[in-house]
Formats: C-alpha cells, sequence, structure tokens
C-alpha cells in the first residue's frame, strides 16, 4: 500500500451545511431592546397581545447563531426592557432600590434564555421547522426556573398572562399556563422563522464564492416568498384554531349570588397600614350600605360577600372592637363575610395573613379559615435579614414576618366551597389547582392594591382570567381599591370596577364542580415541556460536538 493510500482520511456522512453569520450586532442590540419592549405592551394595561410572540421572535432572532456571553447579554438588554417598566409599580411607596433588583433579578432569567436560545442555534439551523419548537420549549423551561427561584420564585411576567383576551388562552384548559406560553413562543418562533432569510439546506449549499452577509438567499422568487408566508399562515392558523378548543360555559350546579365590597383606603401607599381602623370601617360601611339596599328591594339578598385582603388589618380574633364592627356587618347583611385580616402569631414576631370566615350571628368559624400559605419575600417577610440589611435599611420597615400556611384555601361558605387564594398566589399554578383538587367550586382572589397601581391590579385581573378559563371555574377577585369583578368559566369579565373607588358588586354565579384537562394534569404539561427543552440542549451540545469533528 502506498503512502498516499495509508493516509487517506475516512469519508463521513454528508452533513447539512450552513453558512451564515448572526445579524450585526448594531442591529441586534436595538432588536433586543425592541423585543423587550413588545413584550410590555402586550401586557395589561396595555393588552396588545399579538405583540407577545413579535417580541419573542425579535429576541430570536437577535441571539441566533450567537455566542453564550453575547445571546446571554442580549437577552438581559430584553428583560430589562420588559421586566423595569412592567414592574414599575414597585417603586411608588418603597423606594427606587427594590424595583431596581427584582427588575435586574428578572432580567437575568432571559439573560439565561438568550444564552440558551443561542446554544441552540445549530439544531435550528439543521432543520428550520425545529426553531419554532425550540422556541417554544426553551420559553416554558425559562418560566418554570423563573416561578420557583429564589425564595418560591416570582412568576409574573409569564407570557400566558399577556394572552387574557387572546384566542390562545382558551389552551390554559388543556395544559394551564405552561402550555398557553409554549404556544405563544411556538407562534414567535414561527414569525422568525419567515423572517430570517439565511436557511441553507444540504441540497442547496451555495458555491464557495457565493456571497452570505446573512447567509444566501436560495430558491426562486416563489419560493422564497413560500418561505416567508408559509410559517406565517401557521402561525395565525394555531392562533385561530384555538377559537374550537372547548371551555366550560356556565357551570351546572347551585347558583349562589355573591356581593364583591371594595371599600377603599383614605390614602394610597404604604401608609394605608397607618388607617387600619378607617379601612375596616369603610367595608363595614359599604356593606352596611347594600343590607339598607337589599331591604328596600333594590338589590338581591347575597348569600356571601367577600372583602379583600387587609381590610382588617386590626386582628379580630384579639380586638374586641374590630370583631364587634365585622360581626355588626355580617349581622346586618345576613350572609357570611370572607373577611381578609391579619393574626397575630403563632409566635412572637410572627403574624399571619388569612382570609377567614365570618358568619352572622355566631362570628368567626375558626374551623373555615385560610393562611396564606406563599408569603411574599421581601415584601411580607425578610429571608437572610441581616444580609438583606447590609443592601437597604428599607427591609426593617417589615417588623413582623408573616409565616406562610400549610393546607390549600379550601374554605366552606354555606353553598358553595371557595378556593381562597391571597393576592400574588394567584401567580402560582399549584397553590391555585390545590383547591380545585380540594373541591373548590368558586375560585376567590383576595388582593390589596393600595400599595401599587392600577397597571399591577390589571395584569392580575389577567391571572385570574387564565385560572378561571384553566379550572374551568368563576371566579372573582376583590381588591381594597380596584380593580374588583366577577370572571366566568371562559374569562369572559363582568362588573368590573374602577381604582380607587369604593364600590359594591353583586352577581349570581352558576357553580360547577367538574374538573379540566389541566386540573387533572397538574404539573405534568410543564415537567414534560421543560424536560423537552433540557433534551434541546444536551441535542445543542452533541451536535457542536461533531461539527467541531467534522473536517474543515
Amino acid at each position: 500500500m502506498d503512502r498516499d493510500e495509508t493516509h487517506t482520511p475516512a469519508v463521513l456522512p454528508q452533513q447539512p451545511v450552513v453558512t451564515g453569520r448572526p445579524v450585526p450586532l448594531r442591529v441586534a442590540v436595538p432588536l433586543a431592546v425592541a423585543a423587550g419592549l413588545a413584550l410590555l405592551v402586550a401586557f395589561p394595561p396595555y393588552g396588545v397581545w399579538p405583540l407577545a410572540p413579535v417580541g419573542v421572535a425579535l429576541l430570536a432572532a437577535a441571539v441566533h447563531r450567537r455566542r453564550l456571553r453575547a445571546g446571554a447579554g442580549l437577552g438581559f438588554l430584553t428583560g430589562v426592557a420588559f421586566f423595569a417598566p412592567l414592574l414599575a409599580w414597585t417603586n411608588l411607596h418603597t423606594g427606587y432600590l427594590p424595583w431596581v433588583l427584582l427588575s435586574l433579578l428578572q432580567a437575568g432569567y432571559l439573560a439565561l434564555l438568550g444564552a440558551g436560545t443561542a446554544w441552540v442555534s445549530p439544531l435550528a439551523d439543521r432543520s428550520r421547522w425545529a426553531w419554532p419548537a425550540l422556541t417554544g420549549l426553551l420559553w416554558v423551561g425559562q418560566e418554570a426556573l423563573r416561578d420557583r427561584t429564589p425564595f418560591g420564585g416570582f412568576p409574573w411576567g409569564r407570557l400566558a398572562f399577556s394572552q387574557d383576551t387572546s384566542p390562545l388562552l382558551r389552551l390554559a384548559s388543556l395544559g394551564g399556563a405552561p402550555l398557553v406560553t409554549f404556544a405563544v413562543a411556538l407562534a414567535g418562533g414561527l414569525l422568525v422563522t419567515a423572517a430570517w432569510r439565511g436557511w441553507v439546506t444540504a441540497r442547496e449549499t451555495p458555491p464557495d464564492d457565493a456571497p452570505h452577509a446573512h447567509g444566501p438567499q436560495g430558491g426562486t422568487p416563489a419560493r422564497r416568498w413560500a418561505s416567508v408566508a408559509v410559517p406565517v399562515a401557521v402561525a395565525v392558523a394555531l392562533t385561530a384554531a384555538c377559537l374550537l378548543v372547548p371551555v366550560a360555559a356556565a357551570g351546572s350546579g347551585t347558583t349562589v349570588t355573591v356581593a364583591i365590597v371594595q371599600g377603599n383606603v383614605p390614602r394610597l401607599g404604604l401608609d394605608f397600614n397607618a388607617q387600619r381602623q378607617a379601612v375596616l370601617n369603610n367595608h363595614v360601611d359599604a356593606t352596611i350600605e347594600l343590607a339598607a339596599q337589599v331591604a328596600a328591594g333594590t338589590q338581591r339578598q347575597p348569600d356571601l360577600v367577600v372583602w379583600p385582603e387587609n381590610s382588617s388589618d386590626i386582628d379580630p380574633l384579639r380586638n374586641p372592637t374590630a370583631g364587634a364592627r365585622i360581626s355588626q356587618a355580617a349581622d346586618t347583611i345576613r350572609a357570611p363575610i370572607l373577611v381578609g385580616a391579619v393574626l397575630l402569631g403563632p409566635g412572637a414576631g410572627q403574624v399571619r395573613n388569612v382570609g377567614i370566615l365570618w358568619q352572622p350571628g355566631t362570628g368567626p368559624d375558626l374551623d373555615q379559615l385560610y393562611a396564606k400559605r406563599h408569603p411574599v419575600p421581601f415584601a411580607e417577610y425578610v429571608p437572610l435579614r441581616n444580609v438583606a440589611r447590609l443592601v437597604s435599611d428599607k427591609v426593617d420597615l417589615i417588623r413582623a414576618d408573616f409565616v406562610g400556611g400549610s393546607t390549600p384555601g379550601v374554605v366552606r361558605a354555606g353553598p358553595a366551597v371557595l378556593g381562597d387564594v391571597i393576592c400574588f398566589e394567584v401567580a402560582y399554578d399549584g397553590v391555585v389547582r390545590d383547591t380545585v383538587i380540594g373541591g373548590a367550586q368558586l375560585l376567590v382572589v383576595q388582593t390589596n392594591n393600595a400599595t401599587f397601581d392600577e397597571a399591577e391590579a390589571r395584569q392580575q385581573l389577567a391571572m385570574v382570567r387564565l385560572r378561571a378559563v384553566e379550572h374551568g371555574r368563576p371566579a372573582l377577585m376583590a381588591s381594597t381599591v380596584g380593580v374588583s369583578g366577577f370572571v366566568a368559566p371562559d374569562g369572559r369579565v363582568s362588573d368590573a370596577t374602577g381604582f380607587n373607588t369604593r364600590e359594591v358588586v353583586v352577581r349570581q354565579l352558576r357553580l360547577d364542580d367538574g374538573r379540566t384537562l389541566a386540573t387533572r394534569l397538574g404539573w405534568w404539561p410543564e415537567v414534560a415541556l421543560a424536560g423537552l427543552a433540557a433534551a434541546a440542549l444536551i441535542g445543542a451540545a452533541v451536535l457542536r460536538r461533531r461539527q467541531r469533528a467534522m473536517p474543515g
């Protein structure tokens, strides 16, 4: 055997050859910022939901084919442009530092998303139609991580929560918020697939002297137009097809009449806590006025009255005056009241944020008491207080740490079984689902928006709409200052109140005991999608290794 034959390399299987570069950095940076702003405008109070997939597409285009560090940096830019204005309500009364730190923390998760999206670029280049699915999977994986870390996570700003008026909302009944997020990001992946003009397959490998500023164009004009039109048409068809997904109509169970009392506060801001007696009196007086209207025949007699979170920041079990005032309201309206109260204990320096059922004639029913399971870190309790104090002495404004409850908020209130969650808990999938599994027929969100603004309240109401569809339950949100209102099982809002107003709304609701597919599946759709995201990251690592081993 001669010398040349001895050193002839083995012939490797032909692989798809992809040429082209990422978009120039001078273009990628504005794309990343625009992505964050598009995501922002998709959420309430703006509510332009089609911009959510547009924002996803812009970020995907900005980071495609980039190095990990560049992808992370661009993702971080998107996160800052998105979260800083979205969470601006956190700086209204607590200063800029909490807002800045929270926004940067949340932006860090989009930095991870940007790096992950850049990492799987070889998979997207290998198969054009893989890009949309990869985009959807990575967004679900990012949200699964952000929803749980650190200190239990902060799910605000999930893609699913931007779709309260979108046909995609109906997917919540099949797979909850994770499936809605996947669909939004999938649509965004289809849009970037249509816009990106740098696709090359093995059959279309250009000659060595072919120009490729951002990848070759290739193909006839008809094929180029089809490469744009088909993914866009699929994205539109996907969205429109969701209108065919069945959602629960009015329930088939008992009809109940429910009143929401939005008593308002003397002044917005953190000092509402210094007006505790005035806030309690507002809710008592509004309930007594409702009783007068019932007696006059101008309003229905409610079977249940719901007061918001913090409607009694004076512990009514220990303060006789506060307890007497609530009893006066319950006796006058002749219906149980679900009171949002702060209770002292169980230990020294500890308090609980609860919903407690107050019966006419007998007072508090301690068997029907729900203690908030997921207190908000650095707002209701301070983890690592000594360390946090080094960052800001404002942590000491929280003098007593709220202690979380241990049982779901299933409250039996006469003819209705309530699924009570308090304030931000509505953002957490498991907290809400546990009440439905426990028998809840009506979802109740007690909240206090006096320290925030109307944008935050409307973002929260969008979450209530998704939960109603997800579990096929009527729902309501009761706020101290607004926005309060009722939500049908199909997501429609009725009797929404204004912000910073005193209002009482009464509505008949038909209860339901059924379970949607999303309720039955629980967290498995998210586990499956996040698992596939992890598999994609591993697959990209394998492909990158093979590409490095290829000659040339």
